[in-house]
C-alpha cells in the first residue's frame, strides 16, 4: 500500500485532510531543520529563435550526416544554475532589494539525421534576470538565492555548418525565491505509519468475482421489482424534506 491506497483509507497517522477535530489530535511540538522560503517569485515566458549549440552528442554514431531534423528538447534538471549574481538593497524599500542574476537551464535535444540515425546532445539556455524581492537582514545562518527551471521547445530549425546548431522556440518557466536552512517549531501528530506496498496485480477477475455465487431465484427478482418504485418514493419524500 502507499499513504493515499484505497486500502490504506482512514489512518490517522498518514497524510491527508484534517478537520477542527483532527486539530485536537496534535500531542507536541516539534523542532524540524528545513529550507524556509522567505521570498519568491514565478516567471513564465516564451522565447522565440533562441540560438544553441550542441555538446555530448551522444555516443555510438557520431558521424550524423546533416541536414538534421529537430524532435524535441526540454530541461534535464529543475535546478538553475546561477551565474554572477548581484544582490543590491533598494534604500527607498527597506527590507527588499534588486536581484540581478543569469539563469542557466540545461537542456537536451533530440535530432534525427537525413539516414533516420536518431542522435541527442546537451546545451544551455541562458536567461538574464532583474527582479525585487523581500531579502532578510544578515545573520549567523545565510541566506542564498535558488532557482526552480523547466524549459520545454515547442519547435526547431537545424542551422547548417559545421557544428551541431539549433534555433528552438521554447517554453521557460523560472521560479526564484531566497531560503535559509533554519529550525522550524511545528505541531506534530507523531511519526508516520508507514503503510507496506501494494504490489501491482491486473483486476482482470474483479467484474467476475463480484457476480453471485448462486443464480438470483424468480422470487428474488420479483422482490426487487416491487421494491424499487417503494425506495423510489422514500427518496422524493426525503428531498421534499
Amino acid at each position: 500500500m502507499s499513504f493515499y491506497s484505497y486500502k490504506n483509507e482512514g489512518n490517522p497517522r498518514c497524510p491527508g485532510r484534517i478537520g477542527f477535530d483532527g486539530l485536537r489530535k496534535i500531542h507536541e511540538k516539534v523542532c524540524i531543520q528545513v529550507n524556509k522560503v522567505y521570498d519568491s517569485c514565478l516567471q513564465q515566458e516564451t522565447l522565440e529563435d533562441v540560438r544553441i549549440v550542441l555538446t555530448e552528442i551522444s555516443k555510438g554514431c557520431v558521424n550524423f550526416v546533416p541536414p538534421l531534423t529537430f524532435i524535441s528538447c526540454r530541461s534535464t534538471t529543475t535546478k538553475g544554475n546561477l551565474v554572477g549574481t548581484r544582490i543590491d538593497r533598494l534604500p527607498d524599500r527597506p527590507n527588499f532589494a534588486r536581484v540581478r542574476t543569469k539563469v542557466e537551464i540545461p537542456i537536451e535535444v533530440i535530432f534525427e539525421d537525413c539516414e533516420g540515425r536518431q542522435g541527442s546532445g546537451k546545451a544551455v539556455i541562458s536567461i538574464n534576470k532583474d527582479v525585487v524581492l523581500y531579502v532578510p537582514d544578515e545573520s549567523v545562518i545565510p541566506f542564498q538565492l535558488e532557482s526552480i527551471v523547466n524549459a520545454i521547445c515547442v519547435s526547431g530549425r537545424f542551422i547548417p555548418g559545421d557544428t551541431f546548431r539549433f534555433e528552438v522556440d521554447v517554453c521557460i518557466t523560472i521560479i526564484l525565491k531566497i531560503v535559509a536552512k533554519v529550525e522550524l517549531l511545528v505541531p506534530s501528530f507523531g511519526f508516520c505509519d508507514i503503510p507496506p506496498c501494494e504490489e501491482f496485480a491486473e483486476s482482470v477477475c474483479d467484474d467476475i468475482f463480484k457476480r453471485p455465487l448462486f443464480p438470483p431465484q424468480l422470487e428474488d427478482i420479483l422482490d426487487k421489482k416491487k421494491d424499487r418504485p417503494r425506495m423510489l418514493m422514500e427518496e422524493t419524500e426525503s428531498e421534499e424534506e
